[in-house]
């Protein structure tokens, strides 16, 4: 089943506008599933099983949810930047740019966090809220699942 990136943003979309939570597509043996985040996931999220493009591809970046913080004794304006998929965390464009973000970074909406890589896709993953980067929890170079914290931001006003 050969679908394209525009085809499958356009699946996502579909997610969102029509609210469905989950999709799934098989057809000749080939299966792509697309799953909406939880509660609090703002944007599409996905896990997906597409057919692989080559690595240099990059795909605009995908917007992520900050979901509350899990420990209970933590800041209420703390909140975690969770992993919109399968795929492995990296902290920078390339092994010698600088990290993205660190401990301290103020950040905006839009701006790019952090890349996983899935299916051999690099793709940008951007913040939704503002505020400062409190804890960095991804590990470079390590694999992350849907929904893994990546960071911890505490939410500015």
């Amino acid at each position: 089943m050969e679908i394209d990136l525009k085809q499958l943003r356009e699946l996502m979309r579909s997610l969102k506008q029509f609210d469905v939570s989950e999709l799934e597509i098989e057809k000749d043996g080939e299966r792509i599933y697309l799953r909406r985040g939880a509660d609090t996931v703002v944007a599409p999220s996905a896990v997906i099983a597409a057919p692989a493009a080559p690595v240099s591809s990059h795909p605009p970046a995908l917007p992520v949810a900050a979901a509350p913080a899990a420990s209970a004794a933590s800041d209420p304006n703390v909140v975690a930047i969770t992993s919109p998929f399968v795929g492995t965390f990296y902290r920078s464009p390339s092994p010698d740019a600088p990290a993205f973000v660190d401990v301290g970074t103020e950040i905006r909406p839009g701006q790019v966090l952090c890349i996983v890589e899935a299916m051999k896709l690099m793709n940008e993953i951007e913040s939704e809220i503002s505020g400062t980067i409190v804890e960095v929890l991804g590990d470079n170079g390590k694999p992350v699942e849907y929904g893994d914290a990546l960071f911890k931001v505490r939410k500015s006003g």
